[in-house]
């Protein structure tokens, strides 16, 4: 990210140490790029040729390269390489013939949100009809200008051929194309069972810009006359300026301005080293924020006294077993910092970010800037994010950079430092949980009930469209509670199962992460469900193969069982773990071996299984879990949030104790399991169950069922 020592970097030096660092690090992977051939041509390297939209996904080059709009954010999930797949597959064109870049904030889009594991599978059909679609019209013109009948024609390789021989490049049909109201050859998607692109594990086609830095991400941007800035926060959290002297700071060299906001105080300067200077001149005192009564303890003790009451059990109930979890906040800490560059003037604004919800962001800024009823003032330039897990809902930083740009005339580019980000996020909610479990005559099971205890989910951004969204804000206890009970389920023959949520208002600020809900109750059900398999002396895996109301889900637990080789006899102290879940359209399964025979558990392998219909790039999919599995596994062992006294404890990586490549396991096998064609969720699905699992792994290893994460507080 930026230098803060160094002038801000528009010139060759900064890019060249940039480059020479990443591919000082990123050589293998490059490797493995040039190797898959996903070179892509350079944004700067000639003029672009004409460009001929068909529709709002599918737009041709007269150089014959194929245009696709996505109206979601590249945030490293990969979504850019699966859309390229379908739409390289539906209009025969080589995957190397496609480009994909971001749509603006647009009403045309309806849904414009990335999160909810909802990007492949709500865009997938879409897209394969509009490239089938503009296959068709192609073809059509073809046959037009040779006179002969489509239903003759072929297309390959982007190009459209006649029996007798004669070929023409798509770019050249380009404008006929679009001019075609009736195709005359059918426009339906091809069957899977033809797929000859999709359903390849294939490497990304932007490989080679992210290892060579040549991806760019937001503070890449160099809009003219933008100067960085910084803001001063408040050491508490949604604490507020009481006093301000900048006379110090505005006298610093370099120094553009200094501009009051509601979330603190921002410097603007010549470069972000005498913006990190001029900042620390500042003298402010701070109003303490809303939360500076409250620490952990009192956190947890008001999310245990939201439980209540245990509920009367099932007749003929003759043992109640009980479990109790805690789990804390948690930042998202995506690799990216929040940031924004912002260029506001009388009467518009343009704003450039990695935005979870573009139209949310525009909505957001043109209120700060009072323009909320002529929303469309904003253009809002969906960026390339590295990681946003939830965080990338909320657009602060762009509020923020709007503010100031408008204060001081000229364009900004505004950075949250780790700092920032880390103790002024939103954070996934702390939570408290009683599981009891009723069991009558001879074993049976008759009945399940799970109470969370959870401060409100923020969700004023809805799920992408402006009626959820005004429900989020003006609603937001009952937002949150339709979400849960739309969101979590029981997938076992448990007799009378029950689930429900107390919110408990927290003045904290919090936010969705990945899975939400899922991420505290579906691993606490897992976790439980191993409890009840030893009180009732069976075999974990045989009692959820014998309760599971899934196919799928038994599927990929045999998967898992069968390639982990469940029950293989291992040394004192390592043992295996597994878990289960559905949701977002798939199914998947999580067998963990742990050993905990050292000072802390160690990871030894994981096992996959995954059933996400169809899977559109299993090199993908595998990544995403594999990269699901280690925020599981550092948010089980050590990664944590502390709430003191209003304040956030953690501010950087060092305190917040994600783990490190060397306590990743060596072999993380990924199996996919395909029950259809459908297309399911990915981006979220990997996280609750290899939780689930290496608690599992945990107690069967020490005979003690860990019931209050992380579990160590030292860090691993």
């Amino acid at each position: 990210m930026a230098d803060t020592q160094t002038p801000e970097p528009g010139g060759s030096d900064g890019a060249n140490r940039r480059q020479f660092l990443t591919w000082l690090v990123a050589a293998p992977t490059l490797m493995v790029a040039a190797r898959w051939g996903l070179d892509v041509p350079s944004a700067c390297a000639a003029e672009a040729p004409a460009e001929t939209p068909l529709d709002l996904y599918i737009t041709l080059r007269s150089d014959g390269r194929v245009l696709t709009t996505l109206p979601r954010t590249e945030m490293g999930q990969g979504i850019t390489t699966g859309v390229a797949m379908l739409v390289a597959e539906e209009l025969d064109v080589p995957l190397s013939s496609v480009d994909v870049r971001s749509a603006d904030a647009d009403p045309r889009w309806l849904i414009q949100l990335t999160g909810l594991s909802s990007t492949m599978r709500y865009l997938a059909g879409p897209l394969r009809a509009a490239a089938a679609d503009a296959r068709a019209r192609l073809v059509t013109a073809a046959a037009h200008r040779w006179q002969v009948l489509a239903l003759t024609l072929s297309t390959s390789n982007g190009e459209v051929l006649a029996p007798d021989g004669r070929r023409t490049g798509y770019g050249e049909l380009a404008q006929e194309a679009a001019r075609v109201l009736i195709p005359e050859v059918p426009t339906l998607p091809k069957p899977p069972s033809t797929y000859k692109v999709v359903g390849r594990p294939t490497g990304r086609i932007d490989a080679h810009d992210l290892v060579t830095g040549a991806a760019r991400y937001t503070l890449d941007l160099d809009i003219p006359g933008a100067v960085p800035v910084l803001v001063a926060r408040p050491p508490t959290l949604r604490g507020s300026v009481q006093t301000l002297d900048a006379s110090a700071a505005s006298a610093l060299p370099g120094v553009v301005g200094v501009v009051p906001l509601p979330s603190g105080v921002a410097v603007a300067a010549q470069n972000f080293a005498q913006a990190f200077a001029a900042r620390d001149a500042l003298r402010i005192t701070w109003t303490l924020g809303p939360a500076s009564h409250l620490s952990d303890s009192h956190i947890r003790t008001s999310l245990r006294d939201a439980i209540g009451a245990r509920p009367l059990p099932p007749l003929f109930t003759t043992q109640t077993l009980e479990a109790r979890f805690d789990f804390p906040y948690l930042a998202h800490a995506p690799m990216e910092t929040q940031s924004c560059v912002a260029r506001v003037t009388a009467d518009s604004a343009e704003i450039w970010m990695g935005a979870q919800d573009p139209k949310y962001a525009r909505r957001q800024v043109a209120e700060a800037l009072g323009w909320a009823l002529t929303p469309q003032r904003v253009t809002v330039h969906p960026v390339r994010a590295g990681g946003g897990f939830g965080r990338r809902f909320f657009t602060e930083a762009a509020v923020e950079a709007a503010l100031v740009s408008r204060a001081l005339g000229r364009p900004v580019k505004l950075m949250w430092t780790r700092n920032d980000d880390m103790r002024h996020g939103h954070f996934r909610p702390a939570s408290h949980h009683r599981l009891l479990a009723y069991l009558g005559p001879a074993g049976s099971i008759l009945g399940w009930n799970h109470r969370a205890a959870i401060p409100t989910v923020e969700l004023p951004h809805g799920f992408g469209d402006l009626l959820t969204a005004m429900a989020g804000e003006v609603l937001p206890n009952v937002t949150s509670q339709v979400f849960f009970a739309m969101t979590q389920h029981v997938p076992y023959s448990f007799g009378w199962v029950s689930q429900d949520m107390r919110e408990v208002t927290l003045p904290i600020p919090t936010g969705s992460f990945r899975s939400v809900f899922t991420s505290q109750v579906g691993v606490a059900n897992e976790i439980f469900v191993d409890a009840l398999a030893r009180a009732l002396g069976r075999d974990p895996v045989e009692l959820r193969q014998s309760r599971l109301t899934s196919n799928r889900l038994k599927a990929v637990l045999n998967e898992v069982a069968s390639k982990g080789q469940w029950g293989r006899p291992l040394p004192a102290g390592v043992a295996q773990g597994v878990a289960v879940l559905e949701e977002w359209n798939s199914a998947i399964a999580h067998l963990v071996e742990v050993d905990v025979t050292g000072e802390t558990p160690r990871v030894l392998r994981i096992v996959i299984a995954a059933d996400v219909g169809l899977p559109i790039n299993p090199k993908s999919i595998e990544a995403q879990l594999q990269g699901a599995a280690v925020d599981a596994m550092s948010t089980t062992l050590s990664a944590g949030i502390h709430i003191d006294a209003g304040a956030v404890r953690e501010g950087s990586f060092a305190d917040y104790r994600w783990l490190r490549m060397r306590h990743t396991p060596a072999e993380i096998q990924v199996h996919l399991v395909r029950s259809d064609n459908h297309v399911g969720g990915v981006g979220e699905l990997g996280y609750p169950s290899a939780a689930a699992a290496l608690a599992n792994a945990i107690a069967r290893a020490t005979g003690t069922m860990p019931t209050q994460f992380p579990l160590l507080n030292g860090g691993a």
